[in-house]
């Protein structure tokens, strides 16, 4: 018998006893305790009749009741209530066990429906044990009927041979002729029954496949999946059985069945046999659902029957694969077997595997590890309809030869919808396609047909089911969340969260149609999104550091009243993979600021930490709601290992900085977080700002390369913008850029700086540090001097060195070309372009 992974009795135990009733003196409650979950492994609620199998089933579940008490006074120091309470239940029901049975079921009964109110359902784990035992008991039922008619046959046979050692017309004997009617009689009734009963349980085993192969679909889209078959092999070869002896009986018994029912049993007999054998045959793992030519992908093909039916010496059987449209899968599933290869939809090489049977596992495989579909044709689509919602399917089509007349059967099964794709970039749109069909297909379509609207709270059962597979983390979204992702996709900030439950989303809504004020449809904003957490922000999300779905409304409404540094994490809503710190900032008169730094793509990430970028900016101070960023962050932090020593470059190390947003408050309104100027004048800030710089007209969009001269000569070219941390060259000579651009009020831009380092890890110090190397300050034009009163050039512990960390072309931050350094070295050139604040200067540069 089975046992449930969640026992009812589990539950029960931690109610009062008060909930329940139906115990009695001769099964009293402390009876039930003993025997705990043990009494739910057993098919008490279907015995529901009087009949001879239902009084057999009685005794033998009161027989293995009394076993079990038993053993438990084995192991129990003090067995004498247990051998008491085993004793009572001997003498109250092994008259009648019957009576035993519908006790226990209506115990059951009271205990499933108070829990069933309590919890408002029962556990998954319940119904499949109920379909176990259900099944179990139907096939003991069929045993049990397959015994008598057994029986009867004997019986049969010795009263024939009896009959001719006899004189029939002897009157002590002429009883024996109404014994052989009656057997003959209740062998009439018996054999439908067994059929019938055979055909209903088969039914039942059918539907139980199309569950697994539903499971199996919606594993697809990260649905947990029980995905061994070997139950259902049990099944399939169990009900095999019993048709065999069946066949075997009706050949046997057919001069007393007489012909009309001899034909009628062995039709539906056969039919049995026939289904069985073509539903044994099915995909056990799947291909996979978004497929790219020319490349390998495997499968593996299982048939439950063939340990059963190949006796050995096996015959060699092959598996052959062939790629079928939605077309040809809509005749294959009409009943045209051969119709759907009429015409050559692919080619697939390597597509022939051996059907062959493991001892190991006693199962049945044909295995396809190296297959790849080398080409595809294209089938007629809708105007509307582009490739990526074209789908298409694997059949898998074996002829084996069953018994002594070699019967051939043609075995087929397909596989689940692909989406053949060319080039990667059509991936995201072909994964949209199969988790909307994985997700909604309904029962027994028509191959491949799925509806075009479902509703909000399927789509969030669906989009979650997905956050969490993907990312690998048991915590998934919430109704917050929900409530954003509904706002986003229905293009509506205005309804409440309960009214989107019911509303209906369409296929055009989830992937065609691009969202408002954006270059993207709402799918390949959430794929992205599941790319970068699964790639770099899994632990984060599971520790629940990250809100994440969320939008910039609701981020003020929680931090506005926070303290100072009090920031956030959220995924952004206008970049395809991307996450945002937001931090609230505070002001002298009391009002206060919410910011959202420039969000952090995979780019950023790769090359610094989500962690380390907390832990550089100094504007964040405490998580949401107040909890220290040390404390929060503190277990992903990396410590810089130590380089190798080269005496020819300075060695640095990467940190992250927050520039002030345009629209930031004057320089004298220092914001809570920011570093004081450390240049001893007002007028020059200590971080590199990014606003633009006053009497500046505004600036344009330029190619990467072609940027206008901001150096402020007109004979000094301007040098290409670094726009990957990865093109700029750290070293001891190391170029500054000009950081003057204007950016978005509700952006700081994140940069990234080398800190110059000794061998021990010490800041060192540079003495007469500038940008390109030693300066002689007799050398520069006094009137230079003055005015931006440039102080003491000595390096005091941190060379700041700007670097963007956004992917996009920055079309305003460049360092100086080599021909300005150029000039700079034959003193031709002064520095006044370098001290126009806001932007970096060689004060903020060498201090």
């Amino acid at each position: 018998m089975t046992s449930s992974k969640m026992a009812l009795w589990s539950m029960v135990c931690e109610m009062s006893p008060e909930l329940f009733n139906g115990y009695s003196d001769e099964f009293p409650r402390n009876l039930r305790c003993f025997l705990g979950d043990w009494l739910e492994n057993y098919p008490w609620e279907f015995i529901t009749e009087s009949d001879s199998f239902s009084a057999f089933m009685a005794d033998s579940l009161l027989s293995a009741m009394v076993e079990k008490l038993q053993d438990l006074a084995n192991k129990n120091c003090q067995p004498g209530l247990i051998l008491q309470l085993t004793a009572n239940l001997e003498n109250a029901y092994r008259r009648d066990p019957l009576h035993l049975a519908r006790t226990v079921k209506q115990i059951l009964e009271v205990e499933r429906v108070v829990v069933q109110n309590k919890f408002q359902g029962l556990p998954l784990s319940f119904h499949r044990q109920q379909e176990e035992l259900k099944f179990g008991f139907d096939l003991k039922r069929m045993q049990y009927k397959l015994q008598q008619i057994w029986t009867l046959h004997g019986n049969l046979n010795d009263s024939s041979r009896g009959s001719r050692q006899r004189n029939t017309v002897d009157p002590p004997f002429s009883t024996q002729g109404d014994l052989q009617a009656n057997s003959l009689q209740t062998l009439s009734t018996l054999f439908p029954e067994a059929v019938k009963e055979l055909e209903a349980t088969k039914a039942r085993l059918l539907k139980r496949l199309d569950i697994w192969k539903r499971q199996q679909q919606l594993a697809g889209n990260g649905t947990p999946f029980d995905e061994d078959l070997a139950p259902l092999q049990k099944r399939f070869e169990s009900l095999m059985d019993v048709c065999f002896q069946l066949r075997q009986l009706v050949v046997a018994l057919a001069a007393q069945l007489g012909s009309d029912l001899q034909s009628h049993l062995q039709e539906c007999l056969e039919n049995v046999f026939s289904t069985l054998i073509k539903r044994a045959f099915l995909v056990d793992k799947q291909p996979p659902q978004v497929l790219k030519t020319q490349t390998k992908f495997q499968a593996t093909i299982r048939f439950l029957l063939g340990p059963q039916l190949f006796k050995s010496p096996q015959t060699s059987f092959s598996v052959t694969a062939n790629v079928v449209t939605e077309k040809q899968a809509r005749e294959l599933a009409s009943g045209r077997p051969d119709a759907s290869l009429s015409e050559s939809t692919g080619e697939i090489v390597n597509n022939v595997a051996p059907l062959e049977i493991t001892a190991t596992s006693n199962a049945c495989y044909a295995v396809f590890k190296n297959m790849l579909l080398k080409k595809i044709k294209r089938s007629d689509r809708k105007s509307t309809e582009s490739v990526t919602e074209e789908k298409c399917a694997v059949l898998f089509s074996a002829r084996i030869n069953l018994g002594s007349n070699n019967t051939t059967f043609l075995l087929q099964t397909i596989s689940l919808p692909i989406v053949v794709i060319v080039h990667g970039n059509q991936d995201n749109n072909a994964k949209a396609t199969i988790l909307w069909d994985n997700a909604f297909a309904a029962k027994d379509r028509i191959p491949f047909v799925v509806t075009e609207r479902v509703t909000w709270g399927n789509m969030c059962e669906t989009l979650n089911q997905k956050f969490m597979a993907e990312v690998q983390t048991p915590i998934g979204l919430n109704k917050d969340h929900y409530f954003f992702l509904a706002q986003k996709i229905f293009n509506d900030n205005s309804t409440s969260s309960g009214d989107f439950q019911n509303r209906y989303v369409s296929w055009s809504q989830f992937n065609k149609e691009i969202l408002p004020n954006r270059g993207f449809t709402f799918w390949q904003w959430f794929e992205g999104i599941l790319e970068l957490t699964k790639k770099y922000l899994k632990d984060y999300w599971s520790d629940g550091l990250i809100i994440g779905f969320i939008s910039k409304q609701y981020v003020s409404s929680c931090l506005s009243n926070a303290p100072a540094g009090t920031f956030l994490l959220r995924f952004s809503d206008s970049l395809i993979g991307g996450i945002s710190i937001a931090y609230v900032i505070r002001f002298p008169n009391g009002s206060s600021q919410v910011e959202n730094i420039q969000p952090f793509t995979a780019t950023n990430l790769s090359v610094r930490s989500l962690a380390d970028c907390v832990r550089d900016l100094q504007e964040l101070q405490r998580l949401y709601p107040n909890k220290p960023k040390n404390e929060a962050f503190q277990k992903y932090f990396n410590e810089e290992l130590p380089r190798k020593i080269n005496k020819e470059y300075v060695p640095t190390q990467m940190r992250i900085t927050v520039g002030l947003p345009s629209d930031a408050a004057p320089p004298e309104q220092i914001l809570y977080g920011s570093m004081s100027n450390l240049s001893g004048s007002p007028q020059m800030s200590t971080d590199p700002v990014y606003s633009e710089p006053s009497g500046l007209a505004p600036l344009q969009r330029y190619p990467l390369g072609s940027v206008p001269n901001l150096s402020g000569s007109p004979g000094i070219p301007a040098d290409p913008v670094y726009s990957d941390p990865s093109q700029i060259m750290l070293s001891q000579a190391v170029s500054h850029q000009n950081t003057s651009s204007p950016m978005n009020a509700s952006y700081g831009s994140p940069m990234m700086q080398p800190l110059p380092l000794a061998s021990d890890g010490e800041w060192i110090s540079q003495g007469n540090a500038s940008p390109v190397g030693p300066v002689d300050p007799q050398f520069l034009p006094q009137e230079s001097v003055m005015e931006t009163d440039l102080p003491d050039l000595s390096f005091h512990g941190v060379l700041d060195y700007p670097m963007p960390l956004d992917p996009s072309p920055s079309e305003n931050l460049h360092a100086p070309s080599i021909f300005e350094l150029d000039q700079l070295i034959q003193h031709q050139q002064p520095l006044l372009h370098y001290s126009h604040s806001p932007g970096p200067t060689l004060t903020n540069l060498c201090s």
